[in-house]
């Protein structure tokens, strides 16, 4: 008698077609929903890019200028859609260039799949030209890697890394596939990945973990909550919304949390971290229960370690085991997802109010508002100042946009002014800090969210690291809306120099170009500001464009973002100037 597995196989090849490797990357990037790639392409990965030419009308490719522009733009349309973003290249320096992509992807979590094209299978080893290990460069910065060598591996290794890169805490995957393996013939059959050995990407809620920490947060007098990403990606916003409502409970998010939680919420007290909210920061060292949910404990987020919430029991909400005590001892693990987690959580979460608590997060919120937040968004200064620059966009966006940051001073103005009233719209490179994400991540956040405004501000320093995307946004006519914040120095670094190194700006000082110029030149409408009574005109007019628009606001030189945690200090050292 067959058996159930010879059945299957039997019907497997009745379905089969026999058709190139190439051909079968195509297929199956359709059977996983794929109808947009970034990429670039070279001889290693040709074959692809011809059989690409064939579908034109069902898979979308968008020619970036650069490949590091690829992942960052298969980023920010992951981000924004929820769904994988893929990014193609060739070998050696193709392959290579996606390194700074995949390690932004995989420290913040981002689900994204790389294909590469790699020289012949009886070349590898020899050096031949544009030969690179990528399998052995990206293994420290992928979730999963694989090289493929024969066609007939591609439908299993494909569906592996679509499966792999979504599943669980989500991240980068990369196929490297050698030139006969596109070539070759196989009999394909394409069946959607739906596990993999001893891969748990999300654990079992333990119910008894639930209610220790249901006991923990019903008899906490100070307890307070600290949620990241992991909200977001596990669509547990309604969630948390619902346990910080009925708790009473004040909650503060990460960098990459931001937009979980409506910004005006009255319980929702502002960013933790390095230059995150004078109170929130403070108050860690004074609560009595602390609730992490979806966050890792970045050591930008604690400070020293050593006085990190000590009084506090800790509760840490995580799908990852990985992170449990990883940095921070916890008390109470609850391993899952976090929209599973919390909902069986709030039934056993009694309604409080905590109201004098609450004070105390509104005191320290005052004396933040007099020392620093008046003089950046209502300056008296005669230059403008970035922060007044984000409360405009604010105002013109409604709190609507998604908006894009890249890394350095402006991304820590922006995270801490921007409103927000729906999720999934704080797109900004967290765990690595990457210069250059912003410019390709608003692309494919844009081609995500098409319905959407997408707003990138970015500092000049970061900005001529990608400068050269301008040209997807031409091809495209995608109305991106651009924002430069241009102090001409590297702004960061600079206030750590000021800071920390006696005012000594070494290689700090930017000489830029004319940046309306370079815009006008790629066809993009371009306004220049330095004055405080045009400022708000010119942020309309950007936000009312229907197409893209490159905006230049010069802003103070040297100025500093606060409240700030000078590095390795305590949470409790803030500085306010």
């Amino acid at each position: 008698m067959e058996t159930l597995k010879a059945q299957k196989e039997s019907k497997k090849k009745e379905k089969a077609i026999k058709i190139t490797g190439a051909e079968a990357i195509i297929h199956c990037l359709l059977a996983e929903g794929v109808d947009l790639i970034y990429g670039y392409p070279g001889g290693a990965i040709m074959p692809v890019y011809d059989e690409l030419y064939k579908f034109q009308d069902k898979l979308t490719h968008v020619l970036t200028r650069h490949e590091q522009g690829a992942t960052h733009a298969a980023q920010g349309y992951a981000r924004v859609s929820g769904k994988v973003g893929v990014a193609m290249a060739t070998s050696g320096p193709g392959a290579t260039n996606l390194v700074t992509g995949l390690a932004d992807a995989q420290i913040d979590s981002t689900p994204v799949v790389c294909i590469t094209g790699q020289v012949p299978r009886h070349l590898l080893g020899s050096d031949a030209f544009q030969e690179t290990d990528i399998v052995g460069i990206s293994t420290p910065v992928t979730k999963w890697n694989y090289q493929v060598t024969k066609a007939s591996e591609i439908p299993e290794i494909m569906a592996k890394a679509f499966y792999i890169a979504k599943s669980g805490r989500p991240g980068p995957v990369l196929v490297d596939i050698t030139k006969n393996a596109q070539f070759e013939e196989l009999d394909f059959v394409y069946e959607k990945c739906t596990g993999v050995r001893s891969y748990k990407p999300v654990p079992e809620p333990d119910l008894k973990s639930i209610e220790a920490a249901a006991e923990l947060i019903n008899n906490a007098k100070k307890p307070y909550i600290v949620f990241g990403q992991g909200v977001i990606l596990g669509h547990a916003e309604e969630e948390l919304k619902a346990l910080v409502e009925k708790a009473g409970i004040p909650a503060a998010w990460t960098i990459l949390g931001l937009s979980a939680l409506d910004t005006d919420h009255p319980l929702n007290v502002g960013m933790v971290g390095m230059h995150g909210n004078y109170g929130p920061n403070v108050l860690t060292n004074e609560c009595d229960v602390l609730i992490a949910i979806g966050m890792r404990f970045d050591d930008r987020v604690t400070g020293n370690l050593d006085t990190y919430a000590k009084q506090a029991k800790v509760i840490h909400f995580e799908i990852d085991p990985a992170e449990i005590n990883k940095n921070v001892k916890v008390d109470v693990a609850v391993l899952g997802n976090a929209k599973q987690t919390l909902d069986l959580l709030l039934p056993l979460v009694q309604p409080n109010e905590h109201k004098e608590w609450k004070a105390e997060f509104d005191k320290k919120y005052q004396i933040e508002y007099d020392e620093v937040i008046q003089k950046d968004i209502n300056p008296t200064k005669q230059g403008l100042t970035m922060g007044e620059v984000v409360e405009q966009i604010n105002v013109a966006s409604q709190h609507k946009a998604v908006i894009v940051t890249d890394v350095g001073q402006h991304q820590m103005i922006t995270c801490r002014y921007v409103k927000f009233k729906q999720s999934k719209s704080n797109i900004t490179s967290g765990g690595l800090g990457t210069m250059g994400f912003a410019l390709p991540a608003a692309i494919g956040a844009k081609m995500g969210a098409q319905e959407r405004e997408v707003v990138a501000i970015i500092g000049d320093g970061g900005y001529q690291m990608t400068i050269q995307e301008l040209g997807v946004i031409f091809q495209h006519n995608l109305a991106v809306k651009i924002v430069v914040l241009n102090n001409d120095h590297l702004g960061m670094v600079r206030q750590w120099q000021e800071l920390f190194f006696e005012s000594r700006y070494a290689s700090t000082v930017m000489t830029n170009p004319d940046f309306v110029k370079i815009a006008e030149g790629y066809h993009i409408k371009s306004r220049r500001v330095a004055e405080r009574g045009e400022l708000k005109d010119a942020i309309e007019e950007m936000m009312a464009s229907k197409e893209p628009y490159f905006l230049e606001v010069k802003v103070e030189k040297e100025d500093n973002v606060f409240p700030m945690i000078p590095s390795g200090a305590s949470v409790s050292d803030i500085r306010l100037k």
